[in-house]
């Protein structure tokens, strides 16, 4: 047993290790279990040094030095850590992956030292005059509002961690100061008219490649573009989709063919049937696979199987083999700048989600059912009224809008309304 004395009414232990010659000194203080090396030989010199350790404790406390509680950076550790195991498989990597970073680069070098009781709703709006001043210092702009939402979300989220633990009584108010009610924000689609110019200029590249050996990805990109806008698949759910999720089938109403498509994308598994014009370049995608070699017939120099290509391995696609195996994105961008496409009247960049929304803004105009497009393309009603339909003209009833009374009837309302005269008999 090592030997071991106790001072400050037992507050502070002063023990020698065996084999040791020096004394040193232990406390439970704030929470946690601290030690130092008083460095002496003498047991008085020691006691001496250990009740001014203590003090100096006590002092750092009362000043902030030393927390009594748990500090954000520890409680976004265990939030990290939990989120991690928790979220696994059911979350997106890159997702997981920005909860990381952007505590570890602006959330914990901000709260990282303060107690979780410190962080009010003052200090977070220091810290968010401090992100746009940062911003603006680096880039010369404040930092766009989704991300300040973000990475309150990971603060909020660090914070219930620490609820959960019984670190922290209650949340404090994290909603930004001084802003406006936002925007409705419509997405960025493509008109009838812009959806012809961008058919005809994608069927163009892929007729005509600036290199042939980007004939390929051309021509992929040109019947990408021609299914997206016929099918509202979000392009995760296309670029996921395989040859077994896709099926041609009659459609009796329309008496033409149709896609009858099983979605797996961020909703879970839904289904959706296509316009007849998705057949054609989905038979393409299927032909555009098909081994020429195999069969004992030389590539076609103006074909699928042209002479860039003839090396590759064609084969039969299998019912496991993607639809979309690769998205031309930097092609999509280039073919949108050189028709003026890019952007739409109000500066919002044209993505492949705007395929998606083009779909969604054709099927309104047609005056197609609100409740079976949302059905269709996976969504809800409301997603589809407050985002899409709401810039819609043809969702507006001109028959109920310009609704016009007989004269007589609004000549004896008039009449009704008109105020009594001075000796309070009736007009």
């Amino acid at each position: 047993m090592p030997e071991q004395h106790t001072i400050l009414g037992g507050k502070v232990y002063v023990y020698k290790c065996p084999n040791s010659r020096l004394w040193q000194c232990s406390t439970y203080f704030a929470g946690k279990n601290r030690r130092i090396s008083t460095k002496e030989e003498s047991l008085s010199k020691a006691k001496e040094i250990a009740e001014g350790w203590y003090l100096q404790l006590r002092g750092k406390l009362r000043s902030g030095e030393i927390k009594s509680e748990k500090t954000f950076r520890e409680a976004s550790e265990h939030y990290l850590r939990e989120y991690d195991i928790i979220t696994q498989g059911q979350r997106n990597q890159r997702y997981v992956e920005g909860q990381h970073w952007r505590s570890r680069l602006h959330l914990v070098p901000f709260f990282g030292n303060l107690g979780l009781s410190e962080i009010t709703a003052g200090k977070v709006q220091e810290y968010h005059i401090h992100r746009r001043q940062e911003a603006i210092a680096k880039r010369g702009k404040p930092p766009a509002h989704n991300t300040l939402h973000q990475e309150m979300v990971a603060l909020r989220q660090t914070l219930k961690t620490a609820l959960r633990q019984g670190w922290l009584d209650r949340l404090p108010d994290l909603s930004e100061s001084y802003r406006s009610s936002p925007m409705i924000s419509h997405p960025a689609w493509f008109s009838a008219e812009e959806c012809q110019q961008l058919y005809e200029a994608t069927r163009k590249r892929a007729h005509e490649p600036k290199q042939e050996r980007y004939r390929w990805e051309s021509e992929q990109l040109h019947d990408y573009v021609l299914f997206a806008v016929n099918t509202g698949l979000r392009p995760d759910e296309a670029w996921r989709l395989q040859f077994r999720d896709v099926t041609i089938v009659d459609d009796e109403n329309l008496g033409k063919r149709i896609l009858a498509i099983e979605v797996r994308g961020k909703r879970g598994v839904g289904y959706c049937k296509s316009m007849p014009g998705a057949v054609q370049p989905f038979e393409r995608l299927q032909a555009r696979l098909r081994p020429a070699r195999l069969e004992g017939v030389p590539p076609d120099p103006n074909g699928p199987n042209n002479a860039a290509t003839a090396a590759k391995p064609w084969r039969t696609p299998g019912p496991t083999d993607l639809v979309f195996p690769k998205w031309q994105r930097e092609l999509f961008k280039t073919i949108l700048e050189e028709q003026n496409l890019r952007f739409d009247r109000d500066d919002r960049p044209r993505t492949a989600y705007s395929l998606r929304h083009t779909y969604i803004c054709l099927r309104l105009t047609e005056g197609v059912d609100i409740y079976q497009i949302a059905k269709n393309c996976r969504t809800s009603v409301e997603m589809i009224e407050k985002y899409y339909a709401a810039h819609i003209k043809t969702s507006l009833d001109a028959a109920a809008i310009n609704v016009m009374r007989p004269q007589k009837a609004i000549q004896s309302t008039q009449a009704r309304a008109q105020p009594p005269n001075d000796d309070g008999a009736d007009v």
